[in-house]
């Protein structure tokens, strides 16, 4: 009976332990965190597939926004003659980029040349997608970012550094949205779009604007699409300059 008893105090020990030290203990394990639609998440393995949100703890990104790091190419998926789409995989599959809803990364490549190049780019993935981050690019015949991206394989290495932009969304932020874009503007766009339209308690409405010159040039157009056919609260506007027949 003695013995009984002694178990179950230790166990009622460590069980108030871990609940007064759970915050610092997570920091000890080094375990990744996210921020999914505003709220402030740390990723807990529960089972080898699966994990669980606890909510109340600090983002902590693979993005730095004063040095470049690099991050390696795991897919590209050539979408028309000039449009691909590269994902690079983060240090691990719970690794989270870092990059707040409204904000973007400068990438640093090299031209034709060899000089290096820095440009602006905004990712199609959110935070919510853990491990990998996502971009669209179009690549233009004298861009000499277009170069580097261009001559782009798996395996190789992308350097990054952010979050940059003054810009950060916050769900309920505004009432609506009116956006403008054209051509490659469109991915900072989507991106505050699709974290609208994927977060059920933001009822935030959005009118986008989008023109190309062709219909070929449109840029994700079936993630476009297929967040139309979900959301009542997203309009898109299509203006083309010229259409084929």
């Amino acid at each position: 009976m003695f013995s009984l008893f002694f178990i179950w105090d230790v166990l009622f020990f460590c069980f108030f332990f871990l609940i007064l030290h759970f915050h610092f203990i997570l920091k000890l394990l080094c375990i990744p965190t996210l921020r999914l639609y505003g709220l402030k998440c740390r990723i807990m393995p529960f089972v080898p597939s699966a994990y669980f949100l606890m909510p109340g703890c600090a983002v902590i990104g693979c993005l730095d926004p004063e040095n470049f790091k690099e991050f390696k190419l795991i897919k590209r998926t050539q979408l028309s003659h000039n449009v691909a789409k590269f994902i690079f995989a983060l240090p691990t599959p719970t690794s989270v980029l870092g990059l707040p809803i409204g904000q973007h990364m400068s990438c640093k490549g090299k031209d034709s040349l060899g000089e290096d190049v820095v440009k602006p780019y905004t990712p199609t993935t959110l935070d919510s997608d853990l491990g990998y981050f996502e971009l669209v690019i179009k690549m233009y015949p004298q861009g000499r970012m277009s170069h580097h991206f261009r001559e782009m394989c798996e395996g190789d290495y992308l350097a990054v550094k952010g979050p940059k932009g003054r810009f950060k969304y916050q769900p309920g932020q505004v009432i609506a949205f009116g956006m403008l874009a054209g051509g490659t503007g469109i991915t900072p766009m989507f991106q505050v779009t699709r974290a609208i339209l994927e977060n059920p308690s933001d009822n935030t409405k959005v009118h986008l604007i989008y023109a190309n010159v062709t219909y070929e040039d449109i840029l994700l157009k079936v993630k476009l699409s297929l967040s139309l056919s979900l959301s009542l609260s997203f309009l898109f506007y299509l203006l083309l300059r010229t259409t084929s027949s």
